[in-house]
């Protein structure tokens, strides 16, 4: 077992609660996993962590412009691929990640990086808190000012989405 590192607020310690996450999905490793057909490998910049993904393509892949996504990311905005947790399998480091949770300023567990293989299958389906962008993207994708489809469409997106949402408005 890899040694703790206390980078998650486990005091040092593999064993106990702040720790259970590194034993389920997607943390866990698929070992010798039949049913777990390997698609993509990916790693992290510097190769510490490395990581399988099982789907072809991921079930959504956004642009998020939140001040959050910013700050962390260092960027206008933040590429996200949305995977299922039994997607991924992590083959080395996963164990000795560290978290942050910008919203609490902790290091208790969050998700590490995402894969950026195969661009085609990752392309993006919307722009996230677009009202918050610090650039414009005029690239015909779908502006949200929240979540998308829970949020209002802003300029920029295409005509016939805002028409649509200013009908399923109207019928509520």
């Amino acid at each position: 077992m890899p040694p703790a590192n206390g980078d998650n607020g486990d005091a040092g310690e593999m064993e106990g609660e702040l720790n259970q996450w590194k034993y389920r999905a997607p943390y866990k490793v698929h070992e010798n996993d039949k049913n777990f057909s390997v698609r993509y490998e990916g790693s992290c910049h510097c190769g510490k962590v490395k990581y399988q993904l099982s789907r072809d393509k991921p079930l959504d892949a956004k642009f998020c412009h939140c001040t959050t996504c910013q700050k962390i990311h260092g960027a206008p905005f933040q590429w996200a691929a949305i995977f299922h947790k039994e997607d991924i399998n992590f083959t080395h480091g996963h164990h000795d990640l560290g978290w942050y949770d910008s919203s609490e300023k902790t290091c208790i567990h969050k998700l590490p990086c995402k894969s950026e293989e195969d661009r085609k299958n990752f392309e993006p389906t919307c722009h996230m808190f677009y009202n918050r962008r610090v650039i414009d993207i005029p690239d015909g994708k779908p502006k949200w000012t929240g979540l998308n489809e829970k949020s209002e469409l802003i300029e920029g997106s295409p005509p016939e989405l805002k028409k649509r949402k200013r009908a399923e408005n109207e019928e509520t």
